[in-house]
């Protein structure tokens, strides 16, 4: 198979099924019955049209059987009065108008079994327009109603194009929950674990730390400086028995000359 009749072979499949799916049955079924009703209007004014034609043809017959008959009598008074050869013309033209009325008559009666014809063939027609009406409007009721069964089951289990994006869409918005539900419990346990303080509360507990740090290290250097002050003041006399006093001794390592200038 050569490359273009794989292409064109290609081409029409593929054009094919696109027609099928955008098919409609019962628009295709309505098409169809109306292209019946215009082909039955055409018959019924072909039928009315030879009836017409068989009318006129009539009409025309019954003209010149008068025009005959006038011819007739013509000849007959004509032969009373002595005059034969008006007689003879008046038969003469009565004799063309015979062949005329013998014509006409021919073509009526043609027109007439044509009449007949199309008026048989239209009935044949309308009752079988009626019959398609009757199975069209029941193979679409057919048709709609397993359309609908079909998209009802296709709800059901979910397996419709439009309810496979609803079920997507419910999926996605399930994870996005359940990812938010797991974040807030961890965030949660974090807070309440205290690995994760609120930035204010981290602001006041930094300052509550600095001040009590502050305080700490202040009583640390008064206590210190309370014991430096223990360890280097003099020391005071001590009392004995009958109410005196003892009084230091003089210092050994005294300047020399120390004596003498005392």
């Amino acid at each position: 198979m050569s490359l273009m009749k794989r292409v064109s072979l290609i081409f029409r499949s593929k054009a094919n099924k696109a027609l099928d799916n955008a098919e409609d049955p019962r628009e295709t079924l309505d098409y169809s019955y109306q292209r019946q009703l215009d082909l039955l209007s055409k018959v019924r004014r072909g039928v009315a049209d030879v009836a017409t034609s068989r009318k006129r043809v009539e009409l025309q017959v019954n003209q010149l059987e008068q025009q005959s008959q006038k011819l007739h009598d013509q000849a007959q008074k004509a032969i009373g009065m002595g005059r034969e050869d008006l007689a003879r013309e008046a038969l003469t033209r009565k004799s063309a108008l015979t062949g005329q009325i013998n014509d006409l008559k021919a073509q009526h009666a043609q027109l007439q079994g044509e009449e007949e014809k199309l008026t048989l063939a239209q009935q044949r027609l309308q009752a079988k327009v009626e019959s398609f009406r009757t199975r069209k409007e029941t193979i679409k009721a057919t048709y709609t109603a397993a359309e609908a069964q079909t998209r009802i089951g296709e709800a059901m289990s979910g397996i419709g194009e439009e309810m496979g994006d609803v079920g997507l869409a419910i999926q996605r918005a399930e994870d996005k929950t359940a990812n938010m539900q797991a974040r807030a419990g961890a965030i949660d346990e974090l807070i309440a674990s205290g690995a994760l303080d609120d930035a204010s509360s981290l602001n006041r507990g930094d300052d509550i730390s600095r001040e009590l740090e502050a305080m700490s290290s202040q009583s640390d250097v008064e206590a210190e400086l309370a014991a430096l002050k223990g360890l280097s003041a003099p020391a005071q006399p001590q009392a004995i028995e009958g109410g005196e006093t003892l009084t230091p001794e003089p210092q050994k390592n005294a300047e020399p000359g120390s004596e003498e200038r005392a």
